[in-house]
């Protein structure tokens, strides 16, 4: 599974928050990407827009860390 804990520094850190800080990253960029291309007026509910992209983001990516290590 895509699962395994990261051992740094004689600790360890769930794979979870670097899923989390990829998500927040591409959702940054996809939400500045829509914000030229659209506006911001488009959007009625702006912060649950962004919660909603940034949980997107962070399963897929999820999905495809643990799809890929089933993989290889």
């Amino acid at each position: 599974m895509g699962l395994r804990e990261i051992a740094f520094g004689g600790i360890y850190l769930s794979p979870m928050l670097l899923y989390a800080l990829l998500g927040l990253v591409f959702a940054l960029l996809i939400r500045a990407v829509l914000h030229r291309l659209v506006g911001s007026t488009r959007l009625w509910f702006e912060a649950w827009f962004d919660t909603a992209l940034f949980v997107i983001c962070t399963a897929t990516i999820a999905f495809l860390a643990s799809a890929s290590a089933g993989i290889l």
